[in-house]
């Protein structure tokens, strides 16, 4: 095997894991949630920014207002996940750069003054962090669900500022015995994807 991490660690993270559709009724913790941040904190970034931002919809109330903001087919399985997050993109993110950058804070101006520059950078960098949250939410022993069928404006609107983009909302759960009603849809091999010059 040319993998270092061991192959349970390879099930529970990306063979056997799924995009559940379902969820059991078992809390997420903040505990979790924070565990699962720290975690992924430490995935590459472009100039280590980190522009991404997580909304936990926990209460009754916002929960509604999501819901309605979500394509039919995704509304009953967020108002019953145990845990919604979502996921959006902070188009100011650099003005967290001269602390996360602290060798060379001068990129915050040098590269990121314009916001039609900042905001490409945001999006691109948000979603590599989206896709290690998701990646995390599964170490954790939990099932996401990533969906991008919504209304963004009204999620944006809702929840959120003109300096964030939402990216996609996340349901967070144990994942329940229907969570994946449809078998595993293929993948492209290899060598239909790599190419070596």
């Amino acid at each position: 095997m040319s993998l270092v991490l061991d192959a349970a660690a390879q099930d529970l993270l990306f063979r056997e894991a799924r995009t559940a559709n379902s969820f059991t009724d078992e809390p997420v913790t903040e505990e979790q949630v924070q565990a699962i941040y720290d975690l992924v904190k430490y995935g590459p970034t472009a100039f280590n920014q980190t522009p991404l931002r997580i909304t936990l919809v926990r209460s009754a109330e916002a929960r509604e207002r999501l819901v309605k903001h979500m394509a039919e087919g995704n509304q009953a399985k967020t108002a019953a996940a145990p845990l919604v997050a979502i996921l959006s993109a902070d188009n100011e993110f650099h003005d967290e750069l001269p602390q996360l950058l602290p060798h060379f804070p001068q990129a915050k101006d040098m590269f990121f003054a314009e916001r039609p520059v900042r905001e490409q950078s945001a999006l691109l960098n948000a979603a590599l962090q989206a896709a290690y949250f998701i990646v995390g939410v599964r170490a954790a022993g939990l099932a996401a669900g990533p969906m991008t069928g919504l209304d963004f404006a009204g999620v944006q609107k809702e929840f959120l500022d003109d300096d964030h983009t939402p990216l996609m909302v996340v349901n967070i759960g144990k994942p329940g015995e229907d969570a994946s009603p449809f078998p595993r849809s293929p993948r492209l091999d290899f060598a239909q994807v790599v190419t070596t010059v």
